[in-house]
């Protein structure tokens, strides 16, 4: 197998994120580290032989900020970049308390050649994960050119930036949604691929991308991971789904309702051929995903071979369904409205996860009552401060 990453050496560097409300546990108020639930009290090792030291492009969001934090566990050392576009400025003070070891945090544009030529020359980066993206399928129609300059440039710049810095491993964000309408459910990572929105080609676009430039230098190990629909938050609830403008996916939607900002949750349509005629989707608890992140660049340093796979349970949900689910979490039933269909929707998306279980080991642990208890938990605590 290929030689170890480089371990970290250069001095921490810490974000301009103020310590509002939080301690990071180096004196003052705030939470006690040892009181968090998921951690020890008793910091991370990092910066020797347990651990690689990795770039997390993207990393103060939902998906990076969980990640952060199972790479810590696993003892890696770890460098946020981060614009703050989708994330709030407190979350690498509540990483610190989670992992009760200091957070380098880089603000600034993933498109950013100077920035980015800068964090790989202050730290002795070994792999990067790469998260930075926009999201909302939605939106990506109304702007499509910037979906695909910041999607597609980031990506672009951040390869060329690890070229230069002779770092050739990579792990990528990906989605489902390149799968377009599957014609098989489970949908393994053989299906055909596509898209239905330019949020969809972009995501394509960057596999595409990533498939040339392995194919060009065989020093690159890639893995493309192929999320379904993550839901919930970390044990502490210090970190969640928090987004910070318009909803994008269900279950905020839902916690919207739980909390009592909006009347009853919309439900676009009851007529799909589904087992309650609500839509179907696969869903797996977001510390279940850091973890597959964490497996799936392990596999990238042990073997040095590049890998595609789909991370999802191969379970389906309804959307009623996990409203129920949610309504358990909080304790009382949650309204809902039936909507008419949305364009673009399709009837029942859930994941084969085999590939993923023979070649990482990697399996969905929590279930869906998990995920809404410990999304509630965090709402919960985000509305009493």
């Amino acid at each position: 197998p290929p030689p170890p990453l480089p371990l970290a050496r250069g001095r921490r560097r810490r974000g301009r994120a103020g310590r509002r409300g939080i301690s990071g546990g180096t004196g003052g108020g705030g939470v006690d580290p040892a009181a968090v639930p998921g951690h020890s009290g008793r910091g991370t090792r990092t910066g020797d032989a347990m651990g690689q030291t990795v770039l997390l492009t993207g990393g103060a969001g939902y998906i990076g900020s969980h990640t952060f934090v199972a790479l810590r566990a696993a003892g890696h050392d770890a460098v946020i970049l981060d614009n703050f576009s989708n994330a709030r400025g407190d979350v690498p003070d509540r990483l610190e308390v989670i992992t009760g070891a200091p957070v380098r945090v880089y603000r600034g544009d993933v498109r950013d050649a100077a920035l980015l030529a800068r964090i790989f020359a202050e730290n002795a980066i070994g792999a990067a994960i790469h998260f930075a993206a926009l999201k909302a399928a939605g939106e990506s129609v109304e702007k499509p050119l910037d979906y695909i300059d910041v999607n597609l440039g980031g990506l672009t710049a951040l390869l060329k930036a690890m070229r230069e810095a002779g770092c050739f491993r990579l792990v990528f964000s990906s989605s489902a949604t390149v799968y377009g309408t599957p014609e098989v459910l489970p949908v393994p990572e053989t299906a055909p691929r596509g898209y239905a929105n330019p949020y969809g080609f972009t995501k394509l676009a960057c596999e595409q991308i990533l498939e040339q430039v392995g194919a060009s230098d065989p020093r690159w190990a890639i893995a493309t991971l192929r999320y379904f629909n993550p839901v919930g938050a970390h044990a502490s609830a210090l970190i969640g789904e928090d987004p910070q403008d318009f909803p994008n996916n269900l279950v905020p939607f839902v916690a919207e309702v739980a909390l009592g900002k909006r009347a009853a949750l919309n439900v676009f349509g009851d007529d799909w051929p589904t087992r309650d005629g609500t839509g179907v989707r696969d869903y797996i608890h977001v510390e279940d995903l850091a973890r597959g992140h964490v497996m799936s660049l392990g596999h990238l340093i042990a073997t040095g071979q590049s890998h595609t796979v789909n991370l999802g349970t191969g379970r389906g949900y309804s959307v009623l369904e996990m409203l129920a689910a949610y309504s358990r979490a909080v304790g009382r039933e949650l309204p809902h409205v039936v909507a008419p269909r949305r364009a673009g929707d399709v009837a029942e998306v859930v994941a084969d996860p085999s590939k993923a279980a023979a070649l990482l080991g990697f399996r969905a642990e929590k279930g869906v009552d998990e995920m809404c208890a410990s999304s509630w938990a965090f709402v919960s605590r985000r509305r009493n401060g």
